[in-house]
């Protein structure tokens, strides 16, 4: 008896392991012991993905690719017969409600164990047993008619029986309920992870390896064996290979655990949105970013906030903010116009369920758009929602044109009262609330999305940080009006292009044990508008659908600025949810003098704990806490000042209260307003019991204010973070050294679409803003290379993160790589001496793997090889040009404070489709790839000619300097057809600085080695006597 209980005081103290596929904890069988699903590797597997592996996937481990066995419990499908196993256990099988046995010891157990399976409140992802896939349900029981679910229950039954999990004995009396099928399914898992095939990334890694392995003794021979012919040159191009390899490792380790997601929307449903109780489905604030509506088109902002308003999401759970910062009329008008016509359009596209929900990319679509439409009324009612749409446009047409030349007045409002942002660098904070349910309904009468509008105070003297200070500014008024734990950011060209998005979110933020470790989960981003052949690599789909999912297998991918929803509590600065550990095994047969050392360590750890309180330190310390935001009560009184906070804690430890209120800290972090702090202690959102809307108005005001954020940590541990244009990578970097995680959604159905430039200028100044970001983020206290150590950033995510802010260096041993060739042919030498059989060796293994590990990469990932090759030609061009000026840019900007820019001067463009891409504009971005492109192409004819005039033994040495010269020349090719334009016309600004610095090289190389043949022995000259 004694033994039987310290077994089971060991069972229930062993350390809980988690689920590598859903990230759940693995649970126990009916003996007591841990669940295994390989009895071969031991790959730790939860017991309902192991079901679901079996039933719907390659039903082998995703570690070692051995077949999974059937195991004591589980249904029986195709295969297990060959198995040799004599265990007929279809009883334990049938783990449903009200079953019947004959043993009553036996009825005793199953009742326990059912009782704990069939528990609505019982811990998710727990269900041993259940195998009810979730592609099973397809919809939730709202969409289909009572004959209809009634008969696809009875379907589902079917295809249980057919797996053996149910039986027709007994006149069908171990059928189960309806409630019970829906309730299996709302237990599943909300999403799974999806391996690459070993068989796809096996021999990726293997190549990766034998590449760097080739990879190092190639440039062993290359510094052993210098060309003391050409040594400058030699020694240039080594320095330049040997940071080409740095570059590629940490571009290519964190590409090596790639792993896809899938998400299951019908189990969502079934799980929060419950019929006939309230909708549990987390709310969603919905960011929207604009400045200029002359340079970002209104009616396309109208269209972004049309398809946010229209998403297939409960409307009271959703609210989007428009951040004006331009504090601009015209915006302001033409967000009136899109309030009102969403009243039509909203339930037009959830009457007929159409995609996308932005009306200019809906009309515009080439497709039937017919197809499974059914509503009789559906053609009719389309036409008439076109005419208001395209009604609507000429609205806001006329908006624009009447904002292009402003009164000298200033402008004046409906109500004859000058408009408040006449001076866009000198207004006072605006917000307008739209809709909602204060607001105007739809014309069936249902309510819709809040709608505002925000625009932040600006005063001369103080510093607004452009896009980020913008998008703190919306956390606050957002935190303020509607506190929803989760924010979607979006830039006004982005759309909702798949109205199920912010669920395909959901069912990772979520869930229940993952969603609480995760800072946000990025879709990735797709455009629209661009070229048939993408000549600039405008979709940048190596990155997107390659190097996202490595980092996703890792810590999460990147923040890429748009497309992105956010954990709030994650932007306040917080550390995310530890789990707790269970304690360590002891044993009551030991005597006490055993675990003494263990024992008093333990009360020792937590007398320390103690001390620290609920803080865990001084609130400016690198390692934030929670800040007690467990200890809030939810739903207490109305909180306005930090005394009535005070007395909301009531009921708690008095150690706990002294902590928490002795931190005075929380105006000097959050900044001077009551309100906001206490929203920020809720962590699941909401706003305090007994506010009301005007005075959350006052306090929206005030939290936009130009000198809110001062002597704050706004910017600098809060919020998005500010140092540089490219705060995305920044806000991102900071929340995974916290240790929060973030994951990468990749559904079928592109989740948004924006617009991008594919303009050759626009996409190198775009480009060149990205690259400077990086170089100020290398030039900064949180330069990954030394910021964060003492956090929970894993190495191959620091790779990865340090990748994005070194590459922009890469241009100038790059520039020089690709001036060698043409170099190299101008003096007749080369950077490789005379190749022995052994080395010969070594370069082709270096060439072939160079090309296998790009082909297995294009093998795994579905990416095309023509995305992959737009993508190494731009990275050529883009680092010959806008990564060279950034790196110069930076320096000068950060070292210097010399902030240079340059400009674009545009020209008229051609009225037809994708005649922007045809568009010249002139920027000294153009010079160098130009100039690279002539001097490369003189070398060439340099170098055939001299081979023409040294006869036959020189053709051997020039085919290695050939294939130098032409491997730049066809990096650069997109870049020529740029310049060239439709009517193969270049300016004459390029033509005169190009030949101008082609013919400088040109000329140095006639006066050092021109082609007469050279003279040996000793220099004769004519004596001058006639002989």
């Amino acid at each position: 008896m004694a033994a039987g209980f310290a077994s089971l005081a060991v069972d229930q103290q062993s350390p809980a392991r988690i689920c590598k596929v859903c990230g759940d904890k693995i649970g126990q069988k009916e003996n007591g012991e841990v669940f295994v699903a390989c009895h071969v590797c031991g790959f730790p597997v939860c017991r309902p993905c192991y079901e679901y592996e079996r039933s719907e996937g390659n039903q082998c481990c995703p570690q070692c690719n051995t077949r999974y066995k059937r195991l004591k419990g589980s249904p029986r499908i195709p295969g297990d017969e060959e198995d040799n196993s004599d265990q007929e256990d279809f009883d334990d099988e049938f783990q449903i409600k009200n079953r019947q046995n004959d043993s009553d010891g036996r009825q005793h157990e199953n009742v326990d164990f059912n009782h704990q399976q069939w528990q609505p409140n019982a811990q998710a992802f727990s269900v041993a047993g259940s195998t009810a896939a979730g592609k099973d349900l397809e919809g939730d029981k709202e969409i289909y008619g009572s004959e209809e679910w009634k008969e696809r229950v009875e379907k589902w039954k079917v295809k249980q029986e057919r797996r053996g999990l149910l039986s027709n004995d007994n006149g069908g009396n171990d059928l189960p309920e309806e409630d019970d099928y829906l309730l299996a399914e709302a237990r599943q898992p909300l999403w799974r992870k999806v391996p690459i095939a070993s068989s796809l990334i096996s021999p990726y890694r293997i190549v990766i390896v034998l590449r760097f392995i080739v990879l190092a003794f190639f440039l062993r021979f290359r510094i052993l064996t210098p060309a003391y012919d050409a040594y400058p040159l030699w020694l240039i191009s080594v320095i330049c290979e040997v940071w080409f390899a740095f570059s590629w490792i940490l571009d290519q380790f964190p590409k090596w655990f790639p792993i896809r997601r899938e998400t299951y929307l019908d189990r969502l449903s079934l799980r929060f949105e419950r019929e006939g109780e309230p909708n549990q489905l987390g709310a969603v604030d919905v960011f929207v970013s604009t400045v200029d509506p002359l340079k970002e088109p209104p009616i396309i902002t109208g269209n972004t906030v049309l398809s946010i308003l229209a998403a297939d999401y409960p409307v009271e759970k959703v609210c989007c903010y428009v951040s004006d910062d331009g504090a601009s009329m015209l915006t302001f008008d033409s967000l009136a116009e899109t309030a009102e016509f969403a009243r039509r359009w909203v339930p037009f596209c959830k009457k007929h369920n159409v995609e996308p929900r932005a009306p200019e990319f809906y009309f515009n679509e080439k497709i039937d758009y017919l197809k499974d439409k059914v509503h009789p009324s559906f053609v009719k009612e389309r036409r008439a929602m076109k005419r208001e749409y395209e009604e609507f446009k000429v609205r806001i047409n006329a908006l624009v044109a009447n904002a292009q030349k402003k009164p000298e007045e200033g402008w004046v409002m409906q109500d004859g009262t000058p408009w408040p942002g006449n001076n866009t660098r000198d207004h006072p904070g605006m917000i307008q609330v739209y809709l909602g349910s204060a607001g105007a309904l739809d014309v069936d009468g249902k309510e819709l999305p809040r709608l505002v509008y925000v625009s932040r105070e600006k005063r001369p003297g103080y510093q607004h940080h452009k896009k980020a200070g913008a998008e703190n500014a919306l956390v606050r008024v957002s935190a303020v009006l509607t506190n929803a734990p989760f924010i979607l950011n979006l830039d006004c060209d982005h759309y909702i292009n798949n109205s199920k998005a912010i669920r395909e979110a959901m069912c990772f933020l979520m869930d229940p044990q993952f969603g609480k470790k995760l800072c946000y989960v990025q879709f990735p981003q797709r455009f629209d508008g661009i070229d048939r052949h993408d000549r600039y690599a405008n979709r940048n789909v190596v990155f997107f659908d390659i190097n996202m999912l490595g980092l996703d297998g890792l810590q999460g991918p990147v923040y890429v600025g748009t497309g992105c929803v956010f954990n709030r509590q994650a932007l306040y600065g917080y550390d995310p949810p530890v789990s707790e550990k269970r304690p360590k095994m002891t044993c009551d047969c030991w005597p006490s003098w055993c675990c003494c050392c263990c024992g008093g360590s333990r009360k020792k750890s937590k007398k320390k704990g103690e001390k620290k309180g609920l803080l865990g330190g001084p609130l400016f310390s690198k390692k934030k806490k929670m800040m007690g935001k467990n200890y809030v009560k939810k739903g207490s009184a109305p909180v306005f000042d930090l005394e009535e906070i005070e007395e909301g804690l009531e009921g708690y430890e008095e150690l706990e209260k002294s902590s928490l209120m002795s931190q005075k800290n929380f105006e000097k972090r959050f900044g001077q307003s009551p309100v906001f702090i206490a929203s920020t202690l809720m962590e699941n959102g909401g706003l305090p019991e007994g506010t009301n809307s005007t005075s959350l108005i006052k306090e929206a005001i005030h939290v936009i204010s130009c000198g809110y954020e001062e002597k704050t940590e706004w910017g600098k541990e809060i919020g998005w973070i500010y140092g540089s244009v490219t705060e995305d990578i920044l806000t991102g970097f900071k929340m995974h050294c916290r240790g929060w995680k973030s994951v990468y959604c990749v559904p079928k159905r592109p989740a948004f679409k924006g617009s991008a430039p594919i303009n050759l200028s626009d996409r190198l100044h775009q480009v060149l803003r990205w690259a400077l970001g990086s170089v100020e983020i290398f030039l900064s206290r949180h330069c990954p290379l030394w910021y964060g150590y003492g956090g929970k950033l894993k190495w191959l995510e620091r790779l990865a993160y340090i990748n994005t802010i070194v590459y922009p260096f890469t241009s100038i041993p790059l520039l020089a790589y690709c001036t060698i060739p043409a170099v190299c042919l101008l003096t007749g030498k080369f950077i490789i001496p005379t190749l022995s059989n052994l080395t010969s060796i070594w370069f082709l293994a270096l060439f072939l793997s160079i090309i296998a590990t790009g082909v297995l990469e294009l093998r795994w990932s579905g990416v095309s090889i023509q995305d992959w090759w737009r993508n190494e030609q731009f990275w050529v061009i883009g680092g010959v040009s806008a990564h060279l000026f950034a790196v110069f840019q930076g320096l000068l900007k950060v070292l210097a404070g010399v902030d240079t820019n340059f400009t674009v001067t545009a020209k008229a463009a051609e009225d037809t489709e994708f005649g922007e891409l045809y568009l010249f504009k002139w920027t000294t971005l153009l010079i160098p790839p130009t100039t690279l492109i002539i001097l490369n192409m003189v070398g060439v004819v340099a170098g055939v000619s001299d081979a023409i005039n040294n006869g036959y033994g020189s053709w051997g040495p020039l085919f290695g300097k050939l294939f130098f010269a032409f491997w730049v020349i066809l990096h650069l090719y997109p870049f020529l057809k740029g310049l060239m334009g439709r009517q193969n016309r270049t300016p004459t600004i390029v033509v005169l600085w190009s030949i101008l610095l082609a013919s400088i090289f040109s000329l140095v190389w006639v006066r050092i080695d021109p082609f007469l043949p050279k003279q040996t022995g000793p220099i004769l000259k004519q004596c001058g006597v006639d002989c």
